[in-house]
């Protein structure tokens, strides 16, 4: 058992988003307003605020307003989203919806003003179902909601679309922030 551990921690594995590859006297993020390059006006914004929750999670970098008040300082860009029906009905219409955003990013340190980490390409999805007959309302996902068994038996068809959509959405960018900091604080 000894011996596994040491091989294990020999071989470079260890916990994820410890903040190894970030600069040791690094203890500052700017996260500077991403790019939109899709028609869903918004999204940016919307991610941006994922991010800076997810970073202030780890208390390993404080979150600052300024470049200035940085030492490092993370961009990026929305390439995609897409919200599109992956099940259907007998009467063909959508019961159940794949929602998918990707998104590139550079993390910069603004004291050497060097590139330590940067991808092109990093995306989260979720499934939304749109209708109360494809909801399970036993998964994780539905638990966490407001919503129990009696209030989804209740809704319109607009309504179970519009609040799954919505959990599913969130869900999705909360799982893409993760993502972000997991391999943006390793190095992957």
């Amino acid at each position: 058992m000894i011996v596994a551990g040491l091989c294990i921690s020999g071989c470079g594995y260890h916990f994820a988003a410890s903040g190894d590859v970030l600069p040791q006297g690094a203890q500052t993020i700017y996260v500077k307003r991403f790019g939109n390059l899709t028609r869903v006006t918004g999204i940016n914004d919307e991610l941006m605020r994922y991010i800076k929750d997810e970073i202030a999670s780890h208390r390993r970098l404080k979150v600052v307003d300024s470049p200035n008040a940085a030492d490092l300082q993370l961009s990026g860009t929305v390439r995609l989203v897409v919200d599109a029906p992956i099940n259907f009905n007998g009467a063909y219409e959508p019961t159940v919806y794949r929602n998918t955003v990707a998104v590139s990013a550079v993390l910069d340190d603004l004291r050497t003003n060097k590139t330590i980490w940067s991808t092109t390409r990093i995306g989260g999805g979720e499934h939304a179902p749109v209708v109360a007959t494809n909801i399970v309302i036993t998964t994780p996902g539905f638990l966490q909601q407001n919503l129990d068994a009696g209030d989804v038996a209740q809704l319109t068809d607009l309504q179970t679309a519009q609040s799954q959509t919505a959990a599913a959405r969130d869900l999705m960018m909360q799982k893409l922030a993760q993502n972000l900091y997991s391999e943006m604080a390793e190095g992957f």
